[in-house]
């Protein structure tokens, strides 16, 4: 095997607003598509299929066909946790590193570590944290650059709660989207907080927010970059409550690809990552821009909502203002080590195998 190098809101309304606001946006793989996103999901899984939601197609000029074809797999529905990727394909970063690439929406119908693992697919968005837990289930995909350095996770609650803190929620219920990234956090928080987790009822949530307007529940596990906004919109007051708060910060939207394909095709690998990055940079220099050519991938995407989106992501993706991408060994280590101590990982895994700065060097 080719080593791979280190270097190292109301009710349903709320998920309507935006159409796909993608109120379930932006988790892990392993929760479920609100019926509301199910025009968003990819119709067929064939690689002559198109990108959801009538996603602009490759140009059918004749330079088109000397292309390589590739796929990727998002973490979620089209919305702009994901600009970047469109923005790479719609500027031609893609075509000028000499692929046609297709973009295709994630969920939970269509889990991009599986997908991709499978070989039906090239690369793939998901949670850094799912792909240590993959690895450890023998799926040997490989992270390539990080696009999220700070997690967009956040634990909300209504203004009106008085609930600001972690502490607050003792004696208190609540929502819990169980078996992802958002859960691992959750806990992470809970524990760092000093807290008992038996003092709080947790009751497991997906991604329709009435549990939390009607006050089921009284705190609310999204992402600061979508719910927490979609909320906002709906003219609710929020508190925020950050995992930064607690000493917690792991990386989130992470690239990846398998090790297979970097034994078999690292131009491939190396032209996509880097085009994919670029991508980013411009969207993160260009947010309106990028928001514009983000509701082209969705029908029912909203503008402003998603000119929102954008622009609460760039703290996110520039965090540390390390290069845009590259990852460190600290934090790959930090996630793992909270990843054992919660019990989703069994045992400690080759991090000089799970994810390499190789691709997105010049």
């Amino acid at each position: 095997m080719r080593k791979v190098s280190k270097v190292n809101g109301k009710w349903m309304s709320v998920l309507l607003l935006s159409g796909v606001v993608a109120i379930a946006g932006c988790g892990s793989n392993n929760g479920s598509n609100s019926s509301s996103n199910s025009n968003q999901a990819p119709a067929s899984e064939s690689a002559s299929s198109t990108t959801s939601a009538a996603a602009p197609s490759a140009s059918a000029d004749s330079g088109t066909q000397k292309l390589k074809k590739v796929v990727v797999r998002l973490k979620w529905i089209n919305q702009a946790q994901f600009a970047g990727f469109y923005i790479a394909k719609e500027k031609g970063y893609y075509k000028d590193a000499g692929l046609d690439v297709e973009i295709r929406a994630g969920g939970a119908d269509f889990p991009s570590v599986q997908m991709v693992s499978s070989g039906s697919e090239d690369f793939g968005v998901t949670g850094a944290d799912q792909i240590l837990m993959s690895r450890e289930k023998g799926a040997p995909v490989v992270a390539l650059s990080v696009i999220y350095r700070s997690t967009p996770f956040v634990l909300f609650t209504l203004k009106s709660s008085g609930i600001t803190s972690v502490k607050d929620l003792e004696g208190q219920k609540v929502g819990v989207k169980l078996g992802g990234n958002e859960e691992l956090t959750y806990r992470a928080m809970v524990k760092k907080a000093g807290i008992k987790a038996k003092s709080i009822s947790e009751m497991p949530v997906k991604y329709d927010l009435s549990p939390l307007l009607t006050g089921q529940v009284k705190a609310w596990p999204g992402y600061v970059i979508n719910e927490v906004i979609a909320a906002q919109e709906q003219g609710q007051e929020v508190n925020v409550i950050y995992p930064s708060d607690y000493g917690i910060n792991f990386y989130a939207d992470t690239l990846f690809t398998t090790e297979k394909m970097i034994q078999k095709d690292p131009e491939t690998v190396k032209g996509f990552t880097q085009a994919t990055m670029k991508g980013w940079d411009y969207a993160i220099q260009h947010p309106d821009e990028a928001a514009q050519v983000t509701v082209q991938y969705g029908d029912q995407l909203n503008l402003e909502h998603e000119t929102k989106m954008m622009n609460a992501s760039i703290p996110l993706l520039e965090a540390d203002k390390s290069p845009l991408g590259s990852m460190e060994d600290s934090e790959w280590n930090t996630l793992q080590d909270s990843l054992i101590d919660v019990g989703f990982l069994r045992k400690k895994q080759d991090l000089s195998t799970a994810f390499t700065n190789e691709f997105i060097q010049p």
